[in-house]
């Protein structure tokens, strides 16, 4: 920057400045303001040979009375004059005045543009700059469109200046984000990346914003930085702070700049180049390592740089989940941080560890911190520590610690934050349902819920509780005599009245036997609350009471007399008062067998899902992800607490007819008030990793919608009751499918639930389940921009003669999405015969009036239709003999990709959909699995043999079925799992 002379101090500024810090009040400093606009005003109009200098020092002072708050609505043309000075000094002052008082609608605009554009061609890197900076801060579309294609070629012009390749990067960064369709991909992006390489570190920094920002909208576009940017890391990294002095922090080199690298990395996954993602892999364990280091500096500014660093080091390696040991390490690293003196280091840690929670590698060393979890829970001071730890407890639960973990919250939730209650409720409600062995736990867990915390029980929960204990024979009893007694309470929330009521007109002949809950004594009880109950749980109450008539008949006299009450028959309320005059009509003029079969035991609900995380999601809004979106699978569960409810005869097994995806969210006890908010969309999907075995039904936290229509119970063809069928373009008519089309198709092989694609506008999420030849897809396409989505089409496709093989029928969606909305689609899949390739997924849109359009591969593979087959070793060799023909066959040895863990190996086999074989093969380190290909048209059996060889890191697969293509495809889709 030039050197500003001794004439460029402007003296008459400085004096006009103190004059107005001097004056005594409001009118005398606008009495001063006055007067000097006056005499700007007349030395604009009136000098016409005002030189530079005086035209400067007088825009200035215009520009201080306007940052006073003071209107200025002449001076704009002299400063646009200044702009054509060739004193760095004049120019400056003109650019100031211009970037913080022109709006994008001036008159002036298209001078000051001509001005810009002269100094953008000058080749001066001071006025280059000044011209940048100007543009960067007006932001408008108009200088956009006049600029966007300029500044690229600057930004990689060979004889551009360091300085100016720095204020290019960060200008034309700014103009994306005000207008990203205005900034033209070219063959100027493959030379963009290589600015990673450039010598001047803030030309790097300012690239890796610009390059981060970029990738998010066209990441193939700039997938070359990959290699760049770890080798750019490597080499900071591995500095000492000696080596770079410019750039080192308080001892830390380049910490901003290796942040910014850090996250550009979690753009992509992790990298294909075995090379490459060894070196990254090197980066991030020296991080890792040098967070153990003493510190060498004791300086807030030190620690600061040095854990921005590692956290966002962490950051990526949740984002990769693939390398367990650096998982592992980043957990013990953050488990450090929970105890450490510093609020928001300890908040950080907490909120990273809920991450960590939900990946298979990670989860047990999650674990071993509970107990520092549970004192952060009971002693933190600040509000927001204390509910992430809430979150991680919820994240970290599994069957082991489950009962541990909810009486802490239960605990907590005597004291906890009025702000938080709510969702720690609904937290404790879904832990306690999904984790539940003992349904009598289950049942005192939310009953003590509703005692601590009735106010923050929302109708999912007690609907709930009512469901499960409907369906299940073995635990009415207990409900009935534990709420029997909670009722017993002087206070008693009205919450505990209306499961009381429900349950006792229900099962309240269960305990009846006992004088202590005789039917009479179990009348005056619930009667006894009536009068300080809402309308709702009036209502309720009163059905409760024609229930009693049935059980009891010995009641039938008093409550007669209840409903005979004017307060009843003449009620304001019409609710209340129409089910007086009815039940006592109906107990009045009903024989015996007729009120019998009128108020008979209410039926089992039907088999459906909890809507209680739902309300938690919609609760914590749309930010809200790895806490709630857990999708780890309990291996040690059996789908008995996960929302599916068989008949009450069949405990822990589902049905056979189990629809595959929820049903209609749980209905109002009888004469209760319909529940409100049925029917929302969570937020975004959920992923899960390999199940150990096919679920049947939904577990709570795979609950995406509170509300679905059940297909036909009668027939299992429901699956695929939709009528209309979308059509099904021809393959012409759609692009070819995205670069990564495979690779984003493999990561759903073993698994049915997650992210199938994500860039800057969308996101599409899949939940699926099969069951024998039939399947059923959840599609949901996230708006992730605040614009609307226009024209929005999402069609299957069946390339060749897949229609022949696999039908899909799917339902239409909205055509418009809103900005942050879901929409969901709802594909009907039957497996009629064997195919090789997956339907296409062709979804077309117009985006801020420009089309968009993308093809994938929907993850529905021929495994899918997988079903295990247990059977004894004697009966695998029998059939593995009889499968010897050389056709049906199908042999790959290979190197392993990922780490030889017989742990993920098993999950990853039994999520592919076999049955795994114990005891079978002599060598105990092989994996042996059996299962059936169900399609309509025949069924395909299967057997395979998985061989490690830990020392070579290498495995040997056999697949034998009785059909040569579904062997080679089973081989080659299995093969690239490990």
């Amino acid at each position: 920057m030039p050197a500003v002379s001794k004439g460029d101090g402007m003296r008459g500024l400085a004096v006009f400045i103190s004059d107005i810090r001097n004056c005594k009040s409001k009118e005398a400093e606008i009495k001063r303001i006055n007067k000097e606009l006056a005499n700007i005003r007349s030395k604009f109009k009136g000098d016409k040979a005002l030189d530079g200098y005086s035209k400067k020092k007088y825009v200035c002072k215009l520009l201080f009375i306007f940052l006073l708050g003071h209107d200025i609505d002449f001076g704009h043309m002299e400063a646009v004059n200044l702009l054509s000075s060739n004193k760095y000094t004049e120019k400056q002052i003109g650019y100031l005045f211009i970037s913080v008082l022109v709006n994008s609608n001036s008159e002036l605009i298209r001078l000051i543009n001509n001005a810009i554009k002269n100094d953008l061609a000058s080749r001066n890197p001071t006025f280059m700059c000044l011209a940048l900076h100007c543009i960067a801060n007006v932001g408008s579309r108009e200088m956009g469109e006049a600029f966007a294609a300029d500044i690229p070629r600057i930004l990689v012009a060979g004889d551009s200046m360091d300085s100016v390749k720095q204020s290019a990067a960060l200008c034309l960064l700014r103009l994306y984000k005000a207008s990203p369709d205005l900034v033209p991909m070219g063959e100027w992006t493959a030379r963009v990346v290589h600015l990673l390489n450039d010598q001047h570190m803030g030309v790097v920094t300012a690239a890796v914003s610009l390059i981060t920002c970029l990738c998010k909208k066209n990441p193939d576009d700039f997938k070359t930085c990959i290699s760049l940017a770890v080798s750019r890391l490597s080499r900071i990294v591995s500095s000492a702070s000696t080596d770079l002095q410019d750039y080192t922090y308080y001892f830390v080199p380049a910490p901003w700049l290796s942040v910014k690298l850090l996250r550009l990395l979690q753009c992509y996954p992790p990298p294909e180049d075995a090379a490459v993602k060894g070196r990254l892999v090197e980066c991030l364990e020296t991080v890792l390592n040098k967070a153990q280091e003493p510190p060498k500096s004791k300086k807030v500014q030190h620690s600061n740089a040095k854990n921005a660093i590692l956290f966002e080091t962490i950051s990526l390696i949740i984002h990769y989940d693939s390398e367990p040991n650096l998982l592992v390490r980043a957990c013990n690293q953050l488990g450090q941080f929970l105890q450490h003196r510093e609020t928001n280091l300890r908040y950080l840690a907490l909120e990273s560890m809920c991450t960590l929670a939900s990946s298979e590698f990670s989860h047990e060393a999650v674990k071993t911190h509970i107990d520092t979890v549970i004192n952060a829970l009971k002693t933190e001071r600040d509000v927001s520590v204390r509910q992430r730890a809430a979150d991680l407890l919820y994240a970290m639960c599994d069957r082991s610690n489950a009962k541990q973990i909810v009486s802490e919250m239960l605990r907590y939730l005597e004291t906890a934050d009025y702000a938080i209650r709510e969702e720690i409720v609904l937290k404790v409600a879904i832990l306690a349902e999904k984790y539940a062995v003992d349904y009598s736990w289950y049942v005192d867990t939310i009953l003590n819920l509703i005692r601590i915390a009735g106010d923050y029980v929302s109708e999912e929960v007690w609907y709930r509780v009512l469901q499960i204990v409907t369906n299940r024979d073995d635990v009415q009893g207990y409900a009935a005599k534990t709420v029997f007694e909670a009722l017993q309470a002087p206070a008693c929330h009205e919450n505990m009245v209306k499961v009381g009521g429900y349950i006792l007109g229900e099962f309240g002949n269960l305990i009846a036997g006992d004088p202590r809950s005789s039917p009479p004594v179990q009348f005056s009880l619930l009667h006894s609350k009536f009068h300080l109950c809402s309308v709702a749980t009036r209502a309720l109450l009163l059905s409760t009471y024609i229930k009693f008539i049935n059980l009891f008949p010995e009641t039938k006299a008093t409550i007669q007399g209840v409903l005979r009450a004017g307060s009843q028959l003449r009620n304001a309320d019409v609710e209340l008062q129409q089910r007086a005059v009815e039940y006592l009509t109906l107990s009045s003029v009903a024989s015996t067998d007729v009120l019998a079969t009128v108020l008979e035991e209410m039926p089992p609900f039907p088999e459906r899902e909890s809507s209680i995380l739902a309300k938690l999601k919609r609760k914590k809004g749309p930010g809200a992800g790895s806490t709630l979106d857990d999708g780890r699978r309990d291996p040690s569960s059996n789908d008995i607490n996960g929302g599916v409810e068989p008949t009450p005869s069949t405990v822990s097994t589902p049905s056979p007819s189990a629809d595959l995806l929820g049903l209609r969210a749980a209905p109002p006890p009888a004469a209760s008030a319909a529940p409100s908010g049925a029917g929302n969309l969570l937020v975004d999907v959920f992923s899960d990793g390999p199940a150990p075995q096919p679920s049947l039904g939904p577990t709570p936290e795979e609950a995406f919608l509170s509300e679905l229509e059940p297909p036909a119970p009668e027939s299992p063809m429901g699956l695929l009751a939709d009528p209309a069928p979308a059509a099904d373009p021809g393959s012409e008519d759609i692009g070819p499918p995205i670069p990564e089309v495979d690779e984003l198709l493999n990561k759903f092989v073993c698994k049915n639930n997650g992210v199938l694609f994500e860039n800057q506008l969308l996101q599409i999420g899949v939940k699926s389940e099969f069951r024998q030849n039939l399947g059923r897809m959840y599609l949901f396409y996230g708006n992730k921009t605040s614009v609307q989505f226009q024209n929005f089409s999402p069609t299957v496709v069946h390339p060749g003669d897949l229609q022949t093989q696999l039908a899909v029928q799917t339902k239409r969606v909205a055509a418009q999405v809103d900005g942050g909305a879901q929409v969901q689609q709802v594909l009907n899949i039957e497996c009629l015969r064997d195919f090789l390739t997956p339907p296409l997924l062709s979804v077309r849109f117009r985006y801020g009036g420009a089309p968009q359009s993308l093809t994938l591969k929907l993850p529905v593979t021929i495994n899918k239709f997988f079903q295990p087959t247990e059977m004894a070793a004697q009966d695998f060799f029998q059939r593995w003999k009889q499968l010897s023909l050389p056709q049906q066959e199908a042999q790959k040895i290979f190197k392993a990709n990922h780490p030889m863990d017989a742990e993920v190996t098993k999950a990853k086999l039994l999520g592919f959909g076999s049955a795994l074989l114990d005891n079978v093969d002599p060598n105990p380190e092989n994996f042996v699995g059996a299962g059936i290909i169900q399609t309509k048209a025949l069924q395909v059996g299967c057997l395979l043999r998985l061989e490690p060889n830990a020392q070579a890191q290498m495995y040997r697969l056999t697949l034998r079925t009785s059909k040569e293509p579904v062997s080679r495809h089973l081989c080659e889709l299995l093969a690239q799992q490990f």
